[in-house]
């Protein structure tokens, strides 16, 4: 599974770069009704305290997938090892290591060998 990815945030490059512009007019700017210098700053700033909250906890779950595929691939060679220690202790063949999971030797398919047709000539023959 492929890790989640950090981010980046358009919206808040775009209000950097207003907010940036807007304080060349006045750093001090009120328009009324929520719309000042001082909101549009702190709103910038708890986005961009947010966009760097995510990224960290990515990077974290990102460190805690690289280890918990680190523990399933030593889980599954321990569990091949454990199959071929009842392989070894009680046979193939055996009743033991069906139960552990393996497929009995005796209860294999084989596969099927198809035969020449021998009344239809050989196409190299022909």
């Amino acid at each position: 599974m492929p890790g989640l990815g950090r981010r980046t945030s358009s919206h808040l490059e775009k209000a950097k770069t207003r907010l940036s512009a807007i304080r060349s007019i006045s750093s001090s700017l009120d328009m009324g009704k929520g719309l000042s210098v001082q909101a549009y700053s702190a709103l910038v700033e708890k986005t961009r305290q947010r966009v760097d909250a995510y990224n960290a906890t990515v990077a974290m779950l990102d460190a805690d997938r690289v280890v918990m595929q680190e523990a399933e691939k030593e889980l599954q060679e321990l569990t091949e090892k454990m199959l071929l220690g009842v392989a070894i202790e009680f046979g193939k063949d055996s009743p033991e290591y069906k139960i552990a999971g393996g497929i009995r030797k005796s209860e294999r398919k084989r596969p099927d060998r198809k035969k020449a047709n021998q009344s239809e000539p050989h196409p190299a023959l022909s």
